[in-house]
């Protein structure tokens, strides 16, 4: 009787009564503080955030004002200032086309037949664990995966220790979370989406094509962006599939696809390698090279939400 008592006092009081009457007044002192340490946790997150991305630009920042475009356009050097990181550009380029043409298409066609077309079986299920499981396989086992298989056994092919055998080990690496993130997205398109197009005729394919990727396709893209920054970030893997760390003769154009079959670096390997290089230099032109891998990060990420966005309001 006592929540029906608030009819006709107005919404404001009556939500303030109902709350009092099913916390009986009082202070919710363990939310309080739970909340409290959650805005801790994302202060210090992004004060440690904010004091390295700081140290980066503070330092990087001398090299772009001093030789923006020779440092954009140069190769690899004994000396820091005359390196550039033009190869590294190149060979992350690369490897991030590998990651959309191979992981792509096939991790979202896996989510689909996942959620769309498999029964919910034993099956459905050990496929689901096992891709689950994969996502967090450290990346120097698949690195090992790469470094047995496309380097040794398939070098007819891949040109042994080549930017073909690091792309594709890549995008090996990525695909389980590709599937995952697709999978989620797929599963979240609510049913009566599904029920209202089977009810007007439309086979299963027509459903999936004209209903279900579209409304998924926002979330399929976030996930792709996603496992593409953690591939363009990796280095264990192009170690042992062939990245130089030294010096790299050879082509020095960037869409040249007979360069596929060379030997390769990327800013991973460039950055670890300037990085730890004692020299006078060195480090600025470290933080430099993070400077552009964080530039490449936020431009695919933009470049993300403005297709995400697109979809969003095609969608609604």
């Amino acid at each position: 009787m006592a929540l029906t008592s608030t009819i006709g006092i107005g919404g404001e009081a009556a939500t303030r009564s109902v709350h009092d009457q099913l916390t009986d007044a009082r202070p919710d002192r363990t939310g309080f503080v739970f909340r409290l340490l959650l805005l801790g946790s994302l202060g210090v997150s992004l004060l440690v955030l904010a004091i390295l991305f700081y140290d980066v630009v503070t330092t990087g920042a001398g090299v772009f004002t001093d030789r923006a475009e020779a440092f954009l356009s140069g190769s690899l050097r004994t000396k820091a200032d005359a390196a550039g990181v033009f190869q590294a550009i190149r060979g992350t380029f690369w490897i991030g086309v590998f990651v959309v043409v191979f992981s792509f298409p096939i991790g979202v066609a896996s989510a689909v037949y996942l959620e769309e077309y498999s029964s919910k079986g034993r099956l459905a299920r050990f496929l689901d664990v096992n891709i689950r499981n994969l996502a967090g396989v450290p990346s120097i086992v698949y690195g090992i995966l790469g470094l047995t298989i496309f380097v040794e056994q398939l070098s007819g092919i891949t040109g042994g220790r080549s930017l073909m055998s690091a792309g594709i080990t890549l995008a090996i690496l990525v695909l389980p979370i590709v599937i995952i993130t697709s999978a989620e997205a797929v599963r979240a398109v609510p049913q009566a989406l599904r029920e209202a197009a089977y009810g007007v005729g439309a086979t299963r394919w027509e459903v999936t094509r004209g209903q279900v990727l579209p409304y998924a396709l926002p979330g399929i893209i976030t996930g792709t962006v996603l496992a593409l920054a953690r591939a363009i970030g990796e280095a264990a893997p192009l170690l042992l599939c062939g990245a130089v760390t030294g010096l790299l003769p050879g082509r020095e154009g960037l869409l040249d696809p007979s360069q596929l079959q060379d030997r390769f670096t990327a800013l991973p390997i460039v950055i670890a390698e300037w990085a730890r290089n004692p020299r006078a230099g060195f480090s600025e032109i470290a933080a430099a090279a993070i400077i552009v891998m964080l530039v490449i990060v936020l431009a695919m990420n933009t470049v993300a939400i403005l297709l995400r966005n697109r979809y969003e309001t095609k969608r609604s």
